[in-house]
């Protein structure tokens, strides 16, 4: 004996028509799934093996003479960008990143510079007039411990310090803004 399903009746302002259980479930599912997104969202994050999961703590001197501190940032979100004057795509996403910084003063910004010489660094500094802290990571410490593999590499951290989303090779202050977006939640 097989069993049949059995249609049911949705009302709508055009009058009543029936559709399958399953159909409704999904499309209701799809509903509630984005019912809280406020809009698309950011795109998938790149691998990491931080997402979800604590920024790394860390204190470090900034090339302008003060000190950051991970754990200062508590309950603001958090933009870590990995850049360096030999890597193209950072020389064209700097940029970007420093008006994102200017746009969003609720965010703290950081820059790690993975050049060799710090004065690699400060002279980009200096051309992109970046504002936000740049700490200089010549051995790669701070690269390592979030696990950045390749530049330019750009990690969102939330309110509660978690990395919420990694930026991919392609990254766009679109994506950013609607990462930052659900880092404020």
């Amino acid at each position: 004996m097989t069993s049949q399903r059995k249609p049911f009746e949705v009302c709508c302002t055009s009058g009543m028509f029936a559709v399958s259980r399953r159909s409704t479930l999904a499309y209701l599912g799809t509903l509630l799934a984005c019912a809280g997104c406020g809009g698309a969202g950011p795109p998938p994050s790149a691998p990491s093996r931080l997402l979800n999961k604590p920024m790394p703590s860390f204190t470090r001197p900034t090339l302008g003479g003060s000190t950051f501190d991970s754990k200062a940032t508590a309950g603001k979100p958090v933009v870590v960008k990995f850049f360096a004057k030999f890597c193209e795509p950072c020389l064209k996403t700097l940029p970007m990143t420093q008006q994102l910084a200017q746009k969003h003063e609720d965010v703290a910004f950081l820059g790690i510079s993975e050049d060799e010489m710090p004065s690699d660094a400060r002279e980009l500094i200096a051309q992109f007039q970046l504002t936000f802290d740049v700490v200089h990571d010549p051995n790669q410490v701070l690269a390592n411990r979030f696990g950045a593999r390749e530049l330019p590499a750009l990690f969102v951290v939330n309110r509660k310090g978690d990395v919420v989303w990694v930026a991919g090779e392609t990254e766009s202050s679109d994506d950013i803004e609607a990462a930052l977006d659900l880092a404020r939640q």
